[in-house]
């Protein structure tokens, strides 16, 4: 123990927290604490409160006012108990929603979201809002399957956990929070969310399916109409949604999946589940703000490796050599094993060597049948052997493959500089006279 004289801390010693996670005994109370935690801290820390609110429609008030385990009856005179309440309200307007949490492994049900629609309409609400560890695109999908009809007059959002962490984590490292106090009480939410006794742990694995699906596309005898195929593609479609808010909370910027415009998740996982079974591959495309191009991401379940890649503009002005030679000379620092293709315009053919090979055989980069043709993007491929464990310890396929895509995005993608247009100088010659340099004109009246 430490003396009066000596009072440094000693290691393994844990800080006081506001919000403990010592004492969470049972799944009712894991849920009921992280509910009025969070409700607790919107209103506490009004900043963080309308961040995570304005998407969903409510009015920016003074106070967002927050209630746990509120009761109604429902039409057949049931005692109905959502987990929670937010109320905001702004001049004459008025924006209630009710609230249901779901934490760790627990999924959302069907009929209890239908139920607590009804409650909303009939009682004039605006809104629902869902929160568990399943993962989606935005908050207007949602994991649950109810009657369109109960949407007309009131509406359905979710939040997974991880959004919630990421809003949290981007207000209080990037956008700030203008009270210390506040700043305080914002920081403790995010340390207690990201204890796994918490419940909030995020994305946890790609399910019990993966080992039998990952060797049967290895064996190529996988089909698409095999129901543990359609599981896996949508493990993945909400590991993208993780790996993409992941990147958010360490950017400060939102990292954005992209897909078709207009394509709902069960379209992408019915394409995902038909690519798995025909060419044993999961892909995505993540994209970050300001970034040299879209991050994409490709799993081989066959090849059992993991590409990442960029795909980058190649210079406008400069002869094909000279393109290329403009991108090695940004590549010093990259690993050798790093793949360079080369587009040209109006051909199919690319050309393609790995970067140690390139550096000393630019020549074996340029477009064979015209070696004058000037190079119109490069495409940078690194693979990497694939994660073959479940969870996300070492050597798990969630971990190895989050390492890779951070790895290849902060040694890589950031700091790739696209290439602009020099701007026009000025020639080389003596500067025009001055105005008063100038010889008179001599003006001869009419």
């Amino acid at each position: 123990m430490p003396t009066a004289k000596n009072a440094e801390p000693l290691d393994g010693w844990q800080p006081a927290r506001l919000i403990p996670t010592v004492g969470i005994k049972g799944q009712d109370e894991q849920e009921r604490r992280a509910t009025s935690t969070l409700l607790a801290v919107m209103r506490a820390v009004p900043e963080f409160g309308h961040a995570l609110l304005r998407e969903l429609g409510a009015p920016k008030s003074v106070v967002i006012q927050t209630f746990a385990e509120v009761r109604f009856k429902s039409a057949d005179g049931k005692t109905v108990i959502p987990d929670g309440a937010i109320v905001c309200e702004r001049g004459k307007t008025r924006w209630c929603c009710l609230v249901e949490v779901k934490t760790a492994g627990a999924s959302l049900k069907d009929d209890q979201i239908a139920a607590y629609l009804d409650v909303a309409r009939d009682n004039g609400f605006d809104a629902v809002l869902s929160i568990s560890n399943q993962i989606t695109a935005s908050s207007s999908e949602t994991p649950v399957t109810v009657d369109k009809r109960k949407l007309k007059k009131v509406a359905l959002h979710h939040f997974s956990w991880w959004r919630i962490v990421t809003e949290a984590v981007v207000q209080s490292r990037y956008r700030g929070v203008s009270d210390p106090d506040q700043a305080w009480i914002l920081d403790e939410l995010i340390a207690y969310l990201e204890h796994p006794a918490s419940g909030a742990g995020g994305f946890e694995d790609m399910g019990d399916k993966w080992v039998p699906v990952r060797k049967a596309a290895y064996d190529g005898t996988l089909r698409a109409t095999d129901p543990e195929a359609s599981q896996v593609a949508a493990r993945w479609e909400q590991f993208v949604q993780h790996l993409g808010l992941g990147l958010s909370q360490h950017l400060g910027h939102a990292v954005e999946n992209v897909t078709p415009r207009g394509q709902t998740t069960q379209q992408r996982v019915v394409q995902l589940t038909k690519s798995l079974a025909e060419s044993g591959c999961l892909s995505a495309t993540l994209r970050v703000p300001g970034a040299i191009g879209d991050l994409h991401l490709v799993t081989d379940l066959r090849a059992r490796q993991t590409r990442t890649s960029v795909t980058v503009d190649a210079p406008k002005e400069m002869r094909a050599k000279a393109r290329i030679n403009w991108l090695l000379r940004q590549l010093s620092d990259a690993p050798s094993e790093l793949r360079v293709e080369v587009h040209y315009p109006n051909a199919r053919e690319t050309t393609g060597l790995l970067l140690g090979d390139a550096k000393d055989n630019v020549d074996g980069l340029l477009y064979p049948p015209d070696p004058k043709r000037e190079p119109r993007a490069f495409t940078l491929t690194l693979a990497r052997p694939m994660g073959q464990k479940r969870g996300k310890a070492e050597g798990s396929f969630v971990a190895d493959t989050s390492t890779q895509a951070f790895d290849f995005y902060g040694d890589l993608v950031q700091e790739l500089k696209a290439w602009s247009a020099r701007a026009p100088r000025l020639r080389d010659e003596d500067p025009p006279p001055s105005l008063a340099e100038q010889p008179a004109v001599l003006e001869i009246p009419s």
